[in-house]
């Protein structure tokens, strides 16, 4: 079967999944978070060796303050706990997509732990979306260049993702949006222009093994002319 090299995922639902169980919202973060490590299990076993997971969008700080303090203190327990610290000690790689500046310190200092503590590993790489909006990311390559003064004619399409978050990363194959949405709310802008997508009717904590095969059998299924 014809298998994706990197796959991206716009986890959504828990929320939804929470309210529908009666449960705090908070629960459903939790179990979305617990969704990760075995999505990620997966993927290995079927030979991906990309993946990226849009965990907090630009947006997102528009939350409520009881909302996003408890996504504060989710992405501690992640960056501190079994799943990176297994996943580095199985050689992945960790790789943060988005502008972390915004974030609390000790939050930076934990992604930039993990990021030098897996820097050389080959295994697989997990891209982490974190503050990341694909405006944001266009924006940010853009004043990059014109910081540094690039000639505007030679600014190619392999020049200009030099300059994304992605960069040295093969573009997503795949984008699989779970919660039964059919938009990319700004995901993936340039490196997504020829990715196939998939929306899956399961919230994000039910996106279990059975879902994940469905995805990628659809998408072996699909001719990819790249415009041609």
């Amino acid at each position: 079967m014809n298998t994706p090299q990197h796959i991206a995922f716009i986890m959504d639902g828990n929320r939804r999944w929470a309210k529908e169980r009666h449960l705090p919202l908070l629960v459903g973060h939790s179990r979305g978070y617990e969704r990760m490590q075995k999505v990620i299990d997966h993927a290995k076993i079927r030979g991906i060796k990309h993946l990226t997971f849009w965990a907090f969008s630009t947006e997102n700080w528009k939350r409520s303050e009881e909302e996003v303090g408890y996504l504060l203190t989710l992405f501690r327990k992640i960056l501190k706990g079994k799943l990176i610290a297994d996943l580095i000690a199985k050689g992945g790689r960790i790789h943060i997509l988005g502008e972390v500046e915004p974030f609390p310190d000790d939050i930076k200092e934990d992604i930039d732990r993990v990021v030098q503590q897996s820097k050389d590993n080959t295994d697989i790489v997990v891209n982490i979306a974190l503050n990341y909006g694909g405006r944001l990311e266009i924006m940010r390559a853009v004043k990059s260049m014109l910081r540094e003064g690039i000639d505007p004619t030679a600014v190619t399409d392999e020049v200009f993702s030099q300059y994304l978050f992605t960069n040295g990363q093969p573009d997503p194959d795949l984008i699989i949006r779970t919660g039964g949405e059919q938009r990319l709310s700004g995901f993936l802008p340039w490196q997504g222009v020829y990715s196939e997508l998939y929306f899956s009717q399961v919230y994000w904590p039910d996106f279990d093994e059975k879902e994940f095969d469905r995805a990628l059998e659809i998408f072996a299924e699909r001719e990819r002319r790249f415009g041609k």
